[in-house]
């Protein structure tokens, strides 16, 4: 299983990669494998400012629709449109290829929450 240690990780089973006031997430290798095949992402926030934990979208796999929840606070500024037609991408590589959407956060302090790669690793092995 692939758990970067250069990425943080929601209890949810989002990461988050961080660049400066930017944070670009997605789900877990993990998640993915736990979903099966995704056949469609819905994201319709763009422009939102949410709250930590607040649904910012869905992803729908073959056998069963999730719901996407921020990992932290922000204005959702964009939303990896590439996934509309290749939403298998999140299965691929879902750190790269398969990010989902980019925040300004609101409060950087909301990091000290995330887990690092060895606190989300015991999270699944639990």
């Amino acid at each position: 299983m692939n758990i970067p240690s250069d990425l943080s990780y929601s209890k949810d089973h989002e990461w988050v990669k961080i660049e400066g006031e930017i944070a670009t997430i997605g789900i877990t290798d993990f998640a993915q494998r736990e979903l099966g095949d995704i056949v469609y992402v819905e994201i319709e926030t763009v422009g939102d400012t949410l709250a930590a934990e607040e649904v910012f979208g869905t992803v729908e796999a073959v056998k069963t629709v999730s719901d996407l929840f921020m990992p932290l606070s922000g204005e959702i500024l964009e939303f990896n449109t590439a996934l509309e037609d290749t939403p298998e991408a999140v299965n691929e590589d879902p750190y790269e290829l398969g990010w989902m959407i980019k925040i300004k956060m609101n409060d950087p302090t909301q990091l000290n929450l995330l887990l690092n790669s060895d606190r989300y690793k015991q999270l699944i092995e639990a």
